[in-house]
């Protein structure tokens, strides 16, 4: 072919394309305008769906992923209706193909979406925890930031965040500890046994007391809970109000101050963990009676070894020199006949 016949076929197709394009503008035109318009449409459902729910404290949550799902739909049907107009053969599962999706993926891909959308949604209708509730999920304890379509995320209190699939959630133990207004907190403190337990009871609850944050109703109180090793615990229960983490460390940081400062100024003992070890030599004179049951050997025992003395040992151990001196070796019978 000749190179003048080959530019000007390209030259032509050129054209042809810049046609086509300049035919295509008034469709793009249109088909923005239409997205925009979608797009101002969605962000108003949004707006329109949490206006209903905001008034009603059972649908606020739920009317945020509704929102947020609204929004997401608007949208896409106006990408779609956009497309169609800019290029009128236009299907969705023209799409589909052109992203090389094959139909297994986009089932496995939706199974836990679904999955995880359907759990968030049961979660926002039951409401076992909302935003800004602490919870404790398995090793993971914050606050709620956000519940999602897909998952819910909450601050942790070292200024962390964790994203939790909605399924995890829905399926497994969840601790709430903001459920209710009040809070009970505990703590065992051991005395001495020879402490009185009732006058130690009394003072653990006026300390208990003399703190402002404190709940009078329901009443502390201090109960014996066990006769460990080394003490006698008593547990020490109160109750606060909110219940938030920041307000339980508080609360318990002036209590066991004033529990502590209140045993010792009165005389209280607070222990701490003690172990007795007894150096016991069955074959001492001071023994005493070897038929009954002493440690280490069982009573009625009658191969007891006989008490012995330190002088008396130490004058077997000279016999038993001298006569391996006076054989001039070293003979292992006689060593073994001395003992």
């Amino acid at each position: 072919m000749n190179p003048k016949d080959s530019v000007t076929t390209a030259w032509g197709k050129i054209q042809a394309m810049i046609d086509s394009l300049v035919l295509m503008l008034p469709n793009i035109a249109l088909a923005i305008i239409v997205f925009a318009l979608f797009y101002l449409a969605a962000r108003g459902i949004r707006s329109l769906v949490r206006r209903l729910t905001r008034r009603h404290r059972q649908a606020r949550n739920l009317g945020l992923v509704l929102g947020r799902l609204s929004q997401g739909i608007t949208i896409l049907v106006g990408l779609f209706v956009a497309l169609s107009i800019v290029i009128p053969s236009f299907k969705a599962g023209d799409l589909v193909q052109l992203l090389g999706i094959s139909g297994v993926a986009i089932g496995f891909a939706f199974r836990d979406i679904l999955q995880n959308f359907l759990a968030g949604i049961l979660i926002l209708l039951t409401e076992p925890f909302q935003i800004d509730d602490q919870i404790v999920f398995k090793d993971f304890e914050g606050t709620v930031e956000n519940i999602q379509t897909r998952a819910t995320t909450i601050r942790t209190y070292d200024g962390r965040r964790i994203v939790i699939p909605n399924a995890e959630l829905f399926t497994n133990s969840v601790m709430v500890n903001t459920a209710f207004d009040n809070r009970r907190l505990e703590y065992d403190v051991g005395i001495g046994y020879g402490d009185d337990i009732d006058r130690a009871k009394e003072l653990i609850l006026e300390a208990i007391a003399s703190v402002d944050d404190v709940l009078r109703e329901p009443a502390p109180d201090a109960l014996v809970m066990e006769l460990a090793e080394s003490t006698v615990n008593i547990r020490a229960r109160w109750w606060i109000n909110p219940p938030r983490r920041a307000d339980a460390l508080d609360s318990r940081d002036r209590v066991l101050s004033a529990i502590k400062n209140k045993l010792t100024a009165n005389g209280i003992d607070l222990p701490f963990p003690t172990q007795q070890i007894l150096f016991h030599d069955q074959t001492e004179e001071t023994d005493g009676d070897r038929s009954r049951q002493r440690e280490g050997w069982p009573a009625g025992n009658k191969q007891v070894p006989k008490p012995r003395s330190i002088g008396g040992s130490l004058r077997k151990l000279a016999e038993i020199r001298a006569q391996r001196d006076g054989n001039g070796s070293d003979h292992p019978q006689a060593v073994n006949d001395g003992r």
